[in-house]
């Protein structure tokens, strides 16, 4: 039996970014995709709890189901496996998203946030994001990477609730020197608010902000795709300190 691939995203099902990874990674198994209905950006790890989730079929055919969630891609990765796989899929994949999920931004993620909630399930799990925030971008240059990734983690499964974080340089296939494998780098959005007026007079707050990074180490992500490398971050749910948890015990004992 074919391995089952589940895709998701949150860029909503009409992405191109999910339209690609599908392609790419078409002759590796049967696929189900079940994708946010609209965009869910920096849903992070958000589940829906207020209101009920509707699932619609938007195509089916040989080896290939895609369905749209109105709820976030944690929700999608949820309801999938429960409801729409007829047996436990070998790769859980999210993206190809629009916009970079390097550093910090991780934590802000709808697309790592479905990608942690299946490793947290026992299911291995990839992100890829490319550096490019236009609805329509050029993804030709991410294909051979993730069908090498893909093929490396059906092959070799990964560690137990570990997933990848994948990032990937805006440049074409022939300007991308190789993966390096990562860390996080340290870094942060220094967040403000502007305050605008509406055409009613009304005033509204728009979130904007800039990313920092003084984090200059060569075996962070941030390096590798600033110096042309696409990035893997092996990343994991569990937030625990452990480096500070010793000093912890002795100030609360």
């Amino acid at each position: 039996m074919n391995p089952l691939i589940l895709i998701t995203n949150d860029d909503s099902v009409s992405a191109k970014g999910l339209q690609v990874l599908i392609e790419a990674v078409r002759e590796y198994g049967d696929i189900v995709v079940m994708s946010t209905e609209l965009n869910a950006s920096g849903k992070s790890h958000a589940l829906t709890t207020n209101q009920p989730l509707r699932v619609r079929k938007v195509r089916t055919e040989k080896g290939l189901e895609i369905y749209a969630c109105n709820g976030t891609p944690v929700d999608c990765v949820k309801l999938a496996e429960a409801f729409f796989c007829d047996r436990r899929p070998s790769l859980v994949l999210s993206g190809i998203n629009h916009g970079s999920n390097a550093s910090i931004n991780v934590i802000y993620s709808g697309t790592m946030g479905a990608v942690v909630e299946a490793a947290i399930n026992g299911m291995p799990a990839v992100g890829f994001s490319l550096l490019n925030h236009d609805v329509d971008a050029d993804f030709s240059g991410c294909i051979p990477f993730i069908k090498t990734i893909v093929e490396e983690v059906l092959k070799n499964g990964l560690p137990e609730r570990i997933s990848l974080n994948v990032n990937i340089p805006n440049l074409p296939y022939n300007k991308i020197k190789g993966i390096r494998v990562c860390r996080e780098s340290k870094a942060y959005w220094a967040d403000s608010y502007e305050k605008r007026t509406d055409p009613n007079g009304k005033d509204y707050y728009w979130l904007t902000g800039n990313f920092v990074c003084t984090d200059k180490e060569e075996d962070t992500d941030i390096w590798a795709l600033d110096n042309g490398y696409v990035s893997v971050v092996p990343t994991q749910a569990d937030y625990t300190a452990l480096d500070n948890l010793e000093t912890m015990k002795n100030i609360f004992k």
